[in-house]
């Protein structure tokens, strides 16, 4: 019968948040409200189905495991160190502030100070989710603002996991003396740094090793179990062993991987199964919902929602402003932080768990979840409005301008850095004549490739190579695709070549494509997708043998010419005139004006 509940259970709330997800997709809403209203659906709170809340709570272990383990995969340090002038104190300063804010309105309904500062901490920390999909649909992902951001969210999840670690002790302290507590914090802290020994230094030498034999299989199903092993692995053993979180452990986990060579591959083959844990996750946080608590206090909701979408806004703007930076990237970056997502919920769950907060405040961080990501991509909008009203006013636009004027030169050298300029994937026979040309022509090109021994000998040679799926989103960018003049697919039959097309026009609008093919019908799928230029091997030999036939019979090199257009015409649909505009692949590189030319030609 437990079976039965479980497949039920999986089934039911899958299926949920799929329809619920879907219709908030196509409402122009994050997914992430249709799990949440998943959740209430299937809930003990609302009529129909009800899904078993053990089982839920099961899955939405492994989904917190899971999105721990994501989080320290893609824990840059060197993107926080890129913007730590700013996001180390602007983070801190608006993380306090708000939690503050939040402590503030907790108190103001009568509740005891543990509770207060527990949901405090639950509103204080912005869905790292949801602000890379409004920065992504901006196409502000990869600007100044949007490192920023990066950078601001790194501090928050370093944040959020100290809170995870700290929190038991000093919730489980209870009425224990200032003398008391201070141990309990040490001995907490000792844990946590023997765990961190223990993972990043043996972990650091025996994960990779279990990652290289995986890859070395050849096999895309052990090498997804091998992560999986890892991250669960590491996460159980910190509870079992260290006596602390297993969200810590698996944060660790995830910052092991990142090191070694596999993270990009990792990513792409073991996390799609994070992200359906995930979904279980979200639907288990909005089973806990009770409708009738909005109407019952409704006050908290809306004093709640306030510090998250007005408070919030307003401390990351002061704290941005008092830092120097100019004040659109002020209002952006505060209005995009105006919501909350998935640590907060950890959080929550987690201070309901010791006891310290009430039923009451889970309802309150779950409705403001639910409305403050579904208004959030509408408020960013009012960034260039706002920004546009300050600068109408003169006493604002002095300050303005000023803030402008100080972040002018870093702002630009930032735009202007040539360091990915082509992006080659593929390092075959043409992918090797390829990267000799550009560098010939003074680029130095950025290869991808999934031979982790050629990506190895190409970085011994000096020759920047990334190891990964070109086909998934951060291969691309972390080989600079969102950067790039140029991106060359040099490998045949390479798979999902479309789609690595179409995620490099998402990264890259103004990206120059050019795409090999093995054969002439695939030529037009490559050119739907978004593909500057498809050259396929059946025409570029038929080319080949016709000139080769036509020297050895000694034609003259104006019917050569003739029959080389007519058989473009015939093959690829090409006049003489397509062929005398068709630009050179190898020359293309060396003027980045064109992309422009080709982006309006399209």
């Amino acid at each position: 019968m437990h079976g039965a509940e479980l497949i039920t259970t999986l089934t039911c709330g899958l299926a949920a948040a799929l329809a619920f997800g879907y219709t908030t997709h196509r409402l122009g809403l994050s997914p992430i409200v249709g799990y949440l209203l998943a959740g209430v659906a299937v809930g003990p709170h609302t009529p129909g189905f009800v899904a078993d809340p053990h089982i839920a709570e099961q899955f939405a272990e492994v989904g917190v495991i899971l999105l721990m383990f994501g989080v320290g995969l893609h824990f840059h340090v060197g993107e926080l160190l890129a913007v730590r002038r700013l996001a180390v104190p602007g983070a801190a300063a608006q993380i306090l502030g708000t939690a503050a804010l939040g402590t503030g309105a907790a108190a103001a309904f009568g509740w005891a100070w543990p509770a207060a500062v527990v949901f405090g901490l639950s509103v204080s920390v912005a869905s790292t989710v949801v602000l890379t999909r409004v920065l992504g649909d901006r196409h502000e992902l990869h600007t100044p603002l949007g490192h920023i951001a990066v950078g601001w969210l790194v501090v928050q999840d370093l944040f959020a996991v100290f809170v995870l670690v700290l929190l038991p002790p000093l919730l489980g302290a209870g009425g224990a003396d200032a003398g008391r507590l201070a141990v309990l914090v040490g001995l907490a802290a000792a844990k946590i740094a023997a765990l961190a020994v223990a993972v990043l230094v043996v972990g650091g030498r025996v994960v990779p090793w279990l990652l290289r034999h995986g890859a070395a299989s050849h096999s895309r199903e052990l090498f997804t179990l091998t992560v999986l092993v890892v991250a669960l692995g590491i996460a159980v053993g910190s509870a079992e062993l260290f006596g602390v979180s297993m969200a810590l452990g698996a944060f660790l986990a995830g910052m092991v991987v990142a090191r070694t060579d596999f993270s990009l591959r990792a990513t792409a083959d073991a996390l799609p199964m994070r992200d359906a844990f995930a979904v279980l996750f979200f639907v288990s946080v909005g089973m806990l919902l009770d409708p009738a608590f909005l109407v019952r206090s409704p006050g908290l909701v809306l004093a709640a929602l306030a510090v998250v979408v007005i408070g919030t806004p307003v401390v990351t703007a002061g704290a941005v402003l008092l830092l120097g930076r100019p004040v659109r990237t002020a209002v952006g970056l505060g209005l995009a932080l105006g919501q909350i997502g998935e640590f907060s919920f950890i959080v929550a769950g987690l201070g309901k768990a010791l006891g310290a907060l009430p039923d009451d405040g889970l309802h309150a961080v779950v409705a403001v979840a639910i409305v403050s990501i579904s208004i959030n991509p509408l408020l960013y909008r009012l960034a260039g409005p706002i920004d546009r009203w300050i600068a109408g006013s003169p006493r604002l636009a002095r300050l303005r301008a000023e803030r402008n004027r100080t972040a002018a030169s870093a702002g630009t050298a930032e735009e202007a850095d040539p360091r990915f300029r082509a992006v080659v994937v593929g390092y075959g026979p043409v992918g090797q004549t390829v990267c000799r040309l550009l560098r010939e022509n003074g680029i130095e090109p950025t290869v991808v490739e999934m031979n982790l021994g050629t990506v190895e000998r190409l970085r011994t040679e000096g020759t920047v190579a990334v190891y990964g799926d070109a086909a998934h989103p951060d291969t691309l960018a972390a080989a600079g695709g969102h950067k790039a003049d140029t991106l060359v697919l040099s490998a045949s039959g390479l798979t999902g070549a479309e789609e690595v097309v179409r995620l490099a026009r998402e990264l890259n609008p103004r990206v120059r494509v050019l795409a090999r093919s093995a054969y002439l019908r695939e030529r037009s799928r490559l050119r739907g997708a978004g593909a500057d230029e498809v050259y396929a091997g059946e025409g570029e030999v038929a080319l080949a043998m016709t000139e080769s036939i036509l020297r050895a019979l000694g034609a003259p090199p104006e019917q050569i010419d003739r029959e080389r257009e007519r058989v473009r015409a015939d093959l690829f649909g090409e006049t003489a005139a397509d062929n005398r505009e068709r630009p050179s692949a190898a020359a293309e590189p060396r003027r980045p004006a064109r992309a422009g030319e080709l982006n309006d030609d399209r």
